[in-house]
């Protein structure tokens, strides 16, 4: 089961059992030397057998002496103290977080001599402890014996102690919101199709009403009437209806024009007629990373009153290999009145994509529309699972997001566009097919989608490699990351917040 914390600030705290968190720096100069952690002689001789010198993230972990007040000591180096960034605290709570397993209380001791505390970076530190503890055991029925591996019925109570406690508790209304985002994004891909399907989806998007959210739910008798072809095309093979779900926070001034963000919702993608191989498609549920995102994101300026307005739009679909499913060969009318024809019906996303792109930009007139997608395996061999693929017809756009991804740590990296790989897509029968061919694949991906953009700024982050299945760290111990919550969040704060 998953772990919960409950997470308070203090400027002090009065110790009796539990686990006492230290933190240490080093200066890497002197790493060399042993170095002594605390004037307490059994925690200095326990660093110096560990030959512990406080280098990032490695920990010393002790049994208390007799007579302490607390019974475990865990010690957490944090290397360079000064060169601290908001990512570093958030990797330093989620590692901390790692070592908590069988305690009931917690205080952490967050100042150390030569370290400047923000009241932020407390926040981070616990924000990072909250995104290490998901895990998702939804369907588990039977649990290990092993008492360490078994989550207390109890929240654990943490303390977070610092001078910075005041400045703590009021970020850490900001991060709290942030961690409720990235969690709901991370369940929402989680979850198996047969659980969650456009529907289903749907009504989770409905809830944000909650939080002052406007929500509207299109069906498929709706996106007909709009002549959503492209998108219909895709759900046509499935006995599970199409949604459009259209979120709106208005937290800006009313005069200001919105940004947008679209994603892609396949909700299962067998790939259609065009059926992918049997190895690894049970992932596929997953393919709408892109559509768990744009809610989670909307999630968390809902609950921390971002004062800007965003509009968030997912188009929710699955792809299913039926006698009704659209074929090799089939030419559609996407809303915009262009015509594409189908050359692989695993090429669904952009499918998706261009309706609803075409309608948020026709309704909302949006200042810049990014949408996130869980596109092409082609961004995997180029990026690998580090970095999204970025594409952009703004430069500008292009930067903010290049900045926001180095701000949290989910970085994206800038591929090109260009006339050359738009003629790839170019069909002989309709104004454009659906997909390019093997070479250059997230390329044309991304081609086809910039044809339904207009000239309003907009960027395209393929998500593929980061958003699922990608490689476990200090602060994501699941298959799904919540990958895009954080830089959207980030993103919006930086650039659109009044």
């Amino acid at each position: 089961m998953s772990m919960k914390f409950e997470i308070g600030f203090s400027k002090s705290a009065r110790l009796s059992g539990g686990l006492a968190i230290l933190l240490k720096t080093v200066d890497e100069k002197e790493a060399a030397g042993a170095a002594e952690v605390d004037p307490d002689a059994v925690i200095a001789k326990a660093a110096r057998i560990a030959k512990f010198k406080g280098k990032s993230l490695a920990t010393l972990d002790i049994i208390a002496p007799q007579g302490s007040p607390v019974d475990r000591i865990l010690v957490l180096g944090l290397g360079d103290g000064a060169t601290m960034t908001a990512y570093d605290w958030l990797k330093a709570g989620g590692a901390a977080a790692a070592k908590i397993r069988g305690a009931e209380k917690v205080a952490v001791f967050l100042d150390v001599p030569g370290l400047d505390v923000s009241g932020k970076g407390a926040a981070d530190f616990a924000l990072g402890m909250e995104m290490n503890a998901y895990t998702f055991d939804t369907y588990k029925t039977t649990k290990k014996d092993d008492d360490d591996q078994k989550a207390p019925a109890r929240p654990v109570k943490v303390t977070i102690v610092t001078e910075a406690a005041t400045e703590a508790k009021r970020a850490s209304a900001n991060t709290q919101a942030v961690a409720e985002g990235v969690i709901m994004a991370r369940t929402l891909v989680n979850e198996p199709a047969n659980v969650l399907g456009p529907v289903e989806f749907a009504a989770k998007a409905k809830e944000l009403e909650k939080l002052g959210v406007e929500v509207e739910i299109l069906t498929e008798r709706e996106m007909k009437k709009l002549g959503m072809g492209a998108l219909l095309g895709v759900a046509q093979g499935s006995v599970r209806p199409p949604r459009l779900a259209i979120m709106q926070w208005k937290g800006g001034k009313p005069k200001d024009r919105p940004v947008a963000f679209v994603g892609k919702g396949v909700v299962f993608d067998s790939g259609g007629i065009s059926i992918k191989p049997g190895a690894g498609m049970e992932d596929m549920k997953g393919d709408m990373g892109g559509a768990a995102a744009v809610t989670g994101v909307m999630h968390v300026l809902a609950t921390r009153k971002a004062k800007a307005n965003v509009i968030g739009i997912i188009g929710l679909v699955e792809n299913m290999p039926d006698g009704n499913a659209q074929r090799p060969g089939d030419i559609v009318t996407s809303m915009s009145g262009q015509t594409i024809e189908i050359i692989n019906t695993d090429a669904e996303g952009r499918l998706v994509l261009c309706d609803a792109l075409w309608y948020c930009n026709d309704r909302f007139k949006p200042q810049a529309m990014i949408n996130l997608a869980t596109l092409t395996g082609a961004v995997m061999v180029a990026l690998g699972s580090h970095h999204a693929g970025l594409f952009s017809n703004d430069d500008a756009l292009a930067g903010q997001l290049t900045v926001a991804g180095a701000v949290t740590q989910e970085r994206v990296w800038r591929l090109p566009l260009g006339k050359e790989y738009d003629k790839m897509i170019d069909s002989k029968f309709a104004d454009m097919k659906n997909t390019g061919g093997r070479y250059a694949g997230s390329i044309t991906a991304a081609q086809f989608l910039k044809r339904f953009v207009k000239d309003t700024p907009w960027a395209h982050l393929d998500i593929a490699g980061t958003a699922m299945g990608s490689p476990t760290d200090e602060i994501n111990q699941s298959w799904a990351s919540g990958f895009g919550v954080r830089l959207l969040d980030e993103f919006v704060r930086a650039n659109y917040e009044n």
